[in-house]
């Protein structure tokens, strides 16, 4: 087992699960192919890897750094937005080039704490970034900001597929121990976060599958995959119907609207503000923004609602505050920010910096989306884990054009999900052969199978939150005599062979209810 494994960095049982598999494996298989299964227990005992996704100039980076809690991305276009960057944890705070070759070069910080925008390196060179953080968040999660998807291109799709590649092992020579094939077999993130905006396009669908097909060499679906629709506060309400003129209302709804053109792709689409939220989270908002803040809930009602009509008037009417200041202010919190604070101000006066910065945070819609994350991809972490290592374990046997190496591989790992424990695994195949369209079934039952296997609450994987438990362990049980009476008389194979996960699936919550 690898030194994190050993010293308890793997994501639960499942994992440890998985890196037993693998261990017992590396002596039946080729040396490529058990280089690649290292690889694989390596990836295993690291945090879970969560790339954000989505097109050109849709804020991935202002988001990352609100995720982060630090302005470290750059937000503005350059070098570094052109190239894929890692932000994991470190007991020092350093930025490193990694070139194709497998050299690295530390680069200094900018003097504002973000990697530098120019690198001063031939970044055609340059394979990707590794930013190490002391960050508490970056613990238990790696965010990887990806370069902005601007087609469907196969170069552009190719480019970020090469970048999310697994990191480059070498021998004791210093050769390389993994091939391209190998390496290509493990590369990608394990989770997906997808940034859109309210100009959402009909191949948005399409282009996260693009995406997503680097995951660990798995689809995107409702288990690793959630979207948010940033940049809310430019919502016009009133093209909105139902928002009665309320832009985080009109949000809610065009998020809904997203959220069905993009499932059974992501498990839900929430609004956020990532530069409010940058601006809250990161220190960008000081307790001068503040004051100034305070300065403008001053002025007479009619002037401020005149500055707020547009960014150019709240720039350039004539007021106290210097021009230059609200131009920063501006850039901080836009207007939707000013008008959010100015109306905490008027409503409490006396309110305190901190005070004002956790209205803005949550005003940004931070917090719903954090957890959410927490929902869907930190509390099952080690089934994501487990699933993508097992997928990737399945294509390295695949690339060794071994039948009875790849037959010894697909024997063991029938054997590893035919363990009772090992059902969660079960459910998320089951999950994403469903969702990415590879078994067809009714839009009833395939709704049913995502709420089933994309939700951690009983009551939600039930469709009846809030319901009494009798209630609950009763549904659960006739729903699984149905779906074992669907699998044996009416389903196809492939229909079947969902069926009876799902049948165990209602089962087992069946068992967790009755339990005392």
């Amino acid at each position: 087992m690898t030194a994190a494994a050993e010293q308890g960095r793997l994501a639960g049982p499942l994992s440890r699960s998985v890196v037993n598999l693998c261990h017992r494996l590396a002596s039946q298989v080729s040396p490529r192919t058990a280089a690649g299964f290292g690889e694989v227990v390596r990836r295993l005992g690291a945090p879970l890897q969560v790339a954000v996704a989505g097109r050109i100039k849709s804020g991935k980076s202002t988001l990352v750094n609100a995720l982060i809690g630090r302005r470290v991305a750059p937000t503005d276009v350059g070098e570094c937005t052109r190239l894929v960057t890692r932000f994991q944890y470190g007991t020092v705070d350093r930025v490193e080039v990694v070139f194709r070759d497998g050299t690295k070069q530390v680069l200094p910080f900018a003097a504002d704490g973000s990697i530098p925008a120019e690198l001063g390196v031939d970044t055609a060179k340059v394979s990707h970034l590794e930013a190490y953080l002391t960050n508490a968040v970056l613990e238990g999660m790696t965010v990887i900001d990806t370069p902005g998807l601007g087609s469907l291109d196969a170069a552009s799709v190719s480019r970020t597929e090469e970048l999310l590649g697994a990191a480059r092992q070498t021998g004791p020579d210093g050769s390389d121990e993994l091939d391209d094939t190998s390496r290509n077999a493990v590369a990608g993130a394990e989770a997906v976060l997808y940034v859109v905006t309210q100009g959402v396009r009909a191949d948005d669908q399409q282009v996260l599958a693009a995406f997503t097909a680097a995951t660990a060499s798995r689809e995107a679906g409702p288990v690793n995959a959630i979207a948010v629709l940033n940049k809310a506060d430019t919502i016009v309400a009133e093209t909105v119907e139902g928002s009665d003129g309320d832009i985080w209302q009109a949000a809610k709804l065009l998020a809904e609207k997203q959220a069905s053109t993009l499932k059974p792709r992501v498990a839900d689409v929430l609004p956020v503000i990532g530069l409010i939220a940058e601006s809250a989270e990161s220190g960008g908002f000081t307790a001068a923004d503040a004051e100034v803040l305070h300065q403008l809930a001053g002025l007479d009602d009619d002037v401020l609602e005149t500055m707020l009509i547009a960014a150019d008037i709240f720039t350039s009417w004539d007021c106290d505050v210097p021009a230059g200041v609200r131009l920063r202010l501006l850039e901080k919190l836009d207007l939707y920010g000013v008008r959010r604070a100015v109306e905490a101000i008027r409503a409490e006066p006396a309110i305190t910096a901190g005070a004002l910065r956790r209205v803005l945070l949550d005003a940004s819609g931070l917090d719903a989306v954090r957890r959410r994350l927490a929902v869907v991809f930190a509390a099952r972490a080690d089934g994501i884990k487990a699933a993508a290592a097992l997928a990737s374990v399945t294509a390295l046997a695949h690339a060794s054009g071994d039948p009875a190496e790849r037959r010894r591989v697909h024997d063991a790992i029938e054997v590893l999900l035919a363990k009772p424990e090992a059902h969660q695994l079960r459910l998320l195949e089951a999950l994403t052969l469903v969702a990415s369209g590879a078994v067809d079934l009714p839009e009833d039952l395939a709704e049913e199978v995502l709420r089933v296997g994309s939700n951690a609450d009983l009551g939600a994987q039930l469709g009846l939150s809030g319901a009494a438990r009798p209630d609950l362990a009763a549904h659960a049980l006739e729903r699984a005599g149905w779906w074992r009476s669907f699998a044996s008389f009416g389903a196809t194979p492939a229909q079947s062979r969902v069926a009876h996960v799902v049948h165990r699936a209602y089962f087992l919550i069946w068992q967790q209810i009755r339990e005392p």
